[in-house]
């Protein structure tokens, strides 16, 4: 058998309990987000080398905790697929194979043009965390729950970056 399809080949057994069609969507809800936050720990990083301008360091500090906090999401996420029977491919190419969105396009920038599109990348990611939570409840509450899980410090995240773009009368700079 050759190398790729050793990559995509799945397992013959799911977690107990779960039916193997329920085991097949859960996975492929997991791929989604599993590509979805490979590539925000790619951009928040990207952002964090290429922000420059007033309050530059806070922006640059800011960020290094969540890139550590969605690598940690993604693992989780991949070691679930595996448990599900799936295969986690974290690959550079599977990756922007997978990816349903548009690169981030912004180099080097200013503090607030780089977290107005990141602040759009947030609502991307966390819209699409809160579809597939929704899905997963009927599928597997454990990813549901996994998700869940994340969502809140997705959010979380998405509200310092907020709090940078935000007028004293809570309106958002886009």
């Amino acid at each position: 058998m050759s190398n790729s399809n050793n990559a995509k080949k799945a397992a013959e057994f799911t977690a107990p309990g779960v039916d193997n069609k329920s085991a097949q969507d859960t996975v492929a809800l997991l791929d989604d987000r599993l590509v979805a936050l490979l590539d925000l720990q790619l951009t928040l990083k990207h952002i964090h080398w290429n922000v420059v301008g007033p309050n530059f360091i806070g922006v640059h500090e800011m960020l290094d905790p969540q890139v550590d906090a969605v690598r940690e999401m993604t693992d989780t996420i991949a070691e679930r697929i595996a448990t599900m029977g799936g295969v986690p491919l974290g690959t550079p190419k599977s990756i922007v194979d997978r990816r349903r969105w548009d690169e981030y396009s912004i180099g080097k920038g200013l503090v607030t043009e780089h977290l107005v599109a990141l602040d759009k990348v947030y609502n991307g990611v966390n819209a699409d965390h809160r579809k597939a939570i929704d899905k997963l409840s009927e599928l597997d509450p454990v990813s549901e729950d996994m998700l869940t899980g994340q969502l809140g410090e997705l959010e979380q995240f998405q509200w310092f970056v907020r709090a940078h773009i935000e007028s004293s009368s809570g309106e958002l700079k886009n």
